[in-house]
């Protein structure tokens, strides 16, 4: 649709929610650190990730000579997704961690994750700020609510 365009983006191998938007001021406002609307990703990676990776990831890491923003980082159980097109097989048994960001730099979490030795397999955003995938499924889409709007706002 012309003049709507993605607040963020995610890459190519990545899922997840992705706001959509024809207010400009809206885009700015959920892409600029300045209003720190955190971006929560689950992420598989491959390996029994440790605690020590984890608290590496949660304090930044240096990823192209910068370091990255401090970050929260939990182990959560394997989420229940829909099947990938393209499946990954992990060289070790992967596990399931969640990252909430209030930056995002270009395949960030995948670089992170490499920085500590253990490899992103998959990538799913799971929420803008208070903005949540819930069941959405690939491909489905939904109206922002005038309440979850003018929760973006106020931020």
């Amino acid at each position: 649709m012309p003049g709507v365009y993605a607040a963020g983006r995610l890459d190519r191998d990545s899922e997840g929610l992705l706001l959509l938007t024809d207010d400009g001021r809206l885009a700015h406002r959920l892409t600029d650190p300045y209003y720190h609307h955190a971006k929560v990703y689950w992420v598989q990676v491959e390996g029994e990730i440790t605690p020590q990776a984890m608290e590496q990831l949660a304090r930044g890491v240096v990823v192209k000579g910068r370091r990255t923003r401090p970050c929260r980082v939990v182990k959560i159980p394997e989420p229940h997704l829909p099947p990938r097109d393209k499946p990954v097989t992990p060289h070790a048994p992967p596990s399931w961690i969640q990252i909430t960001l209030t930056e995002g730099k270009k395949r960030q979490i995948r670089h992170m994750t490499a920085a500590v030795g253990f490899p992103t397999l998959r990538l799913v955003r799971v929420a803008i700020g208070p903005i949540r995938l819930g069941d959405l499924q690939p491909g489905q889409w939904r109206w922002l609510s005038a309440e979850e709007q003018d929760m973006l706002y106020s931020k």
